[in-house]
């Protein structure tokens, strides 16, 4: 009979039907996918990006790197510079300026240090964290030499003088909203690293202590 329904087009309609499904939502799960990889690449990348940002512009107070002094002399316009040293949990080191404060012509190299010592009985290890305020002071402020490029790693007991190389850019002179700055704060915090592992002893320096015990 003609108007009888036909099986085999109810099957062939809802295979079609699953078949969209499917398709529809591995399109889903593939965009889902995406967007969680991108979030994560995101992510990493916005840590190196906002640490060039900042060494860039000077924003949040970070400081920049100079390789040489400025070349005109500099300028007759003084400003004070304080000393900040602080400690993060967990690193045993005692660590000051050996000047809290100085004044410093606009445009002079200048070279301070701070102490630090390890009042540990181990070797530890140590990165200094710094930035200066006022904040938007960053981008004038230039160091030359600074132990906070580099990890730092003291013996037991071990006490450095550290030095700090710096100048504040006349460029700062030429900034209107700096025209009542008379003071400039440098601070530094050092935060523990990895555990420093002892260095293995040589045969030959074995075979001596075993011939002292």
């Amino acid at each position: 009979m003609e108007n009888e329904p036909h099986i085999g087009d109810g099957v062939a309609g809802s295979g079609k039907a699953v078949s969209c499904t499917l398709t529809r939502d591995a399109v889903v799960a593939s965009i889902c996918g995406f967007v969680v990889v991108f979030m994560v690449g995101a992510a990493y990348a916005a840590v190196p990006f906002y640490d060039w940002f900042c060494r860039a512009t000077g924003f949040n107070g970070t400081t920049q790197v100079a390789t040489a002094a400025p070349s005109d002399a500099p300028l007759a316009r003084k400003i004070f510079v304080r000393f900040d040293a602080n400690v993060g949990p967990g690193l045993p080191w005692k660590f000051e300026p050996e000047q809290n404060e100085i004044e410093v012509r606009i445009g002079e190299v200048v070279t301070v240090f701070y102490t630090v010592t390890n009042q540990a009985a181990r070797a530890t290890a140590g990165v200094a964290a710094y930035n200066v305020a006022p904040l938007t002071v960053g981008a004038y402020f230039q160091k030359i030499n600074c132990f906070c490029f580099n990890e730092q790693v003291m013996g037991p007991g071990e006490k450095r003088e550290m030095p700090v190389v710096f100048y504040v850019d006349p460029q700062l002179a030429k900034d209107s909203e700096n025209d009542g700055l008379n003071t400039i704060t440098l601070s530094y915090t050092f935060y523990p690293v990895r555990e420093t592992a002892p260095k293995p002893l040589a045969a030959g320096e074995a075979d001596k202590r075993k011939g002292n015990l």
